[in-house]
């Protein structure tokens, strides 16, 4: 049996990039003959408060500790035949340790689904930022075996420091995200993500109280993944993202939303969100930034939206013609099916763990 150790700084099911990028993957992988083991950094109790401002004793403490537990992982990792990095293998600029994973098993894979050679670090940890080292990804990337790179617009990126890059889209398990009956009788206009990207959504807050005022209780709106974002206007009060109801907390939406700004870091997005509204069979409006172009087919699988004035007439109409929204719904949840499911994209893996395996 091959063994392959992927790295990522969470534990199973935590983080839904490690979810979307490689742990969906496992059952599959394992029922084809490879081993797929997790190691993490992070735990639980630490996870509460690794995010927070402040603390800097107890991240100095977590440092230390991180440090020998990824040492411990990196020698043991001799047992693998491939070591698989999702974004990095330790938070701060250095290198070190993914050289030693490339040490101890001879194989490593890269796995990045942003732009994260950009500078964009977190409000918890911006007194950190002293540590990074922005060259930290092109390192990374000269060092793989292999890289998988979620988007072109990144493999764009890494086919400058590397000969072997392989697209892997982020992908949606279809099994577990499926439509379901809604009452029409009150239009939910959703939204899905986390207290790091709540300001995507507000550049369209504008635009959304209008809609309101347009439609008033024949609307509400839901904000998904910060339990902490109030608006009184629109009378929100998010919720947490859980694990355990992440599907039915989507499952009401019937319109989701996917604003964003046109930058160098949302080139990188891999439409995650926009992917899991049309899993669920949402009529879905996104920015077209991206790979949201490639995804959405305007007008057919879902909307296109750029200024607010288009935003507000897509909205309009979706509103209004619940036959639209469920005809779109039905052909955004194919286009998950046929490109950007777990089902559809699953062999990629194998072939190309087996293929790096099997090179001498």
């Amino acid at each position: 049996m091959n063994k392959v150790l992927f790295v990522g700084a969470h534990r199973f099911d935590r983080s839904p990039s490690q979810r979307y990028r490689f742990e969906q993957y496992f059952e599959y992988l394992e029922s084809q003959g490879v081993q797929c083991d997790l190691a993490f950094i992070i735990n639980e109790k630490e996870d509460k408060r690794f995010y927070k401002k402040g603390g800097a004793m107890f991240k100095l403490f977590f440092f230390v500790k991180a440090f020998f537990l990824r040492l411990k992982q990196a020698i043991q990792s001799r047992k693998y035949d491939v070591v698989f990095v999702q974004r990095e293998a330790f938070m701060i600029g250095t290198t070190f340790f993914e050289r030693l994973f490339k040490i101890f098993s001879g194989k490593l894979i890269f796995d990045f689904d942003d732009a994260i050679w950009l500078p964009n670090v977190s409000d918890g940890n911006k007194a950190l930022n002293f540590l990074k080292d922005p060259k930290k990804t092109e390192k990374l990337i000269r060092m793989s075996d292999m890289v998988f790179a979620g988007n072109q617009y990144l493999k764009d990126y890494a086919n400058q420091f590397s000969d072997n890059v392989k697209i892997v889209p982020t992908t949606i398990d279809t099994n577990w995200y499926k439509p379901a009956e809604k009452s029409n009788e009150q239009i939910c206009i959703g939204w899905t993500g986390s207290s790091t990207t709540i300001q995507h959504l507000e550049t369209l807050l504008p635009v959304l109280n209008r809609i309101k005022s347009k439609y008033g209780d024949k609307l509400r709106f839901k904000v998904i993944g910060d339990p902490n974002y109030v608006n009184q206007e629109l009378d929100i009060q998010g919720i947490p993202w859980r694990s355990g109801s992440e599907v039915t907390d989507l499952q009401d939406i019937h319109i989701g939303i996917m604003p964003l700004p046109d930058n160098q870091w949302t080139q990188g997005k891999c439409a995650c969100k926009g992917l899991q509204y049309m899993a669920a069979g949402i009529a879905t409006i996104m920015s077209p930034v991206g790979v949201n172009k490639d995804v959405i087919n305007s007008g057919e699988n879902g909307f296109l939206a750029s200024s607010d004035e288009e935003w507000f007439d897509r909205l309009s109409e979706l509103i209004d013609d619940q036959l639209l929204r469920e005809n779109m719904g039905a052909k955004g949840r194919l286009t998950v099916e046929e490109s950007f499911s777990v089902e559809s994209t699953k062999h990629l893996y194998l072939k190309y763990i087996n293929e790096l395996i099997e090179k001498k």
